[in-house]
């Protein structure tokens, strides 16, 4: 009986170290990580989701993390590495597309570091931009908001003009519906609420019964507004149901956190290729969100199947007669 006890009891701490060398392992194979971000990780949004990102490769690693805001120059960006290059820092997570020119610039002077910005151009062999492919989650927002439409008019309103889910949005609502009338303004700013709010006015003055605000800075209160006014909205970047499951028809959603943990994972394993990397429904970081029940489900089945068609195949939807022999 006490050689049981005793096996038991080492056989236990065997398991305790083991597992505890492990997860010291895996910290040393992906080192310190740092994060930037040009306002706060507490916005809830765009923010909030590279600092979620952050905790799942903390949890996933066991990497130490270190964060700096409001990091919007390339003075204080350059003063931020040289600390994390201090601390030991050697992967650097910029939050946002500004980075990817502010680390192009420093990179050299860090070799053992390499960079990673979002939806920029990395140019050196130490910077890697992550893009999202966001062409056909805008598509089948475009659907979506087409589809539930009862004026015949839909808004998007967006950031930029080179954002690719506005193409995608009037591409599919004009698939789903090709005479549907899509009103597209521009607010030239993430985070301009007013100015959002301004635009989506005018929006709504042209009889557009459903919107879609591509901005995470001023999306909130955009949806706030349409839900006043009892109008439908397609969310941006989250899953916005939680704002009210009768106006967000769905959500186009960016995973942000998994993609960290994906580009983590492949700086782990020495596969984080410089340059330019593109991500889509196919990877499982764009996704679209649970539809609202005043959806229709006939129309909510179809999509779906449009969806799986598409990371099937990599294919939209394009011709009339297809969406005919999808129903």
């Amino acid at each position: 009986m006490i050689r049981k006890i005793m096996l038991l009891t080492l056989t236990v701490l065997l398991l305790v170290v083991t597992t505890g060398c492990q997860t010291n392992n895996d910290a040393e194979l992906i080192g310190k990580v740092g994060l930037l971000v040009p306002k706060t990780i507490n916005d809830q949004v765009w923010g909030t989701k590279g600092y979620k990102g952050m905790m799942k490769i903390q949890s996933q690693y066991g990497s130490e993390i270190f964060y700096k805001e409001g990091m919007d120059s390339q003075a204080l960006v350059e003063r931020a590495v040289e600390e994390f290059d201090h601390k030991g820092v050697t992967l650097v997570f910029g939050h946002g597309s500004e980075y990817s020119e502010y680390f192009n610039k420093i990179a050299p002077e860090y070799p053992d570091m390499h960079f990673v910005s979002f939806n920029g151009n990395a140019t050196e062999k130490n910077t890697t931009s992550l893009k999202f492919e966001s062409h056909a989650m805008g598509f089948f927002g475009g659907m979506t908001a087409a589809h539930a439409s009862k004026t015949g008019t839909i808004g998007i309103l967006a950031t930029y003009k080179w954002q690719p889910e506005v193409k995608g949005f009037v591409e599919g609502a004009k698939f789903e519906r090709p005479d549907i009338q899509v009103v597209t303004k521009y607010v030239d700013d993430w985070d301009d609420s007013e100015k959002a709010l301004t635009l989506l006015e005018s929006i709504i003055a042209q009889d557009a019964d459903v919107v879609y605000p591509a901005g995470d800075g001023y999306n909130v209160p955009v949806i706030e507004k349409l839900k006043e006014q009892g109008l439908y909205a397609i969310g941006f970047v989250s899953d916005q149901s939680d704002l009210g499951k009768e106006t967000v028809l769905t959500s186009t959603v960016q995973h942000v956190d998994k993609l960290y943990l994906l580009a983590a994972t492949r700086f782990v394993e020495g596969e984080l290729k410089s340059g330019n990397l593109h991500f889509d429904f196919q990877d499982g970081v764009i996704s679209l969100s649970e539809f609202s029940p005043v959806l229709d489900k006939d129309f909510v089945n179809r999509i779906n199947r449009d969806i799986d068609h598409y990371i099937e195949t990599g294919k939209l939807p394009r011709k009339a007669e297809e969406k005919n022999e999808r129903k």
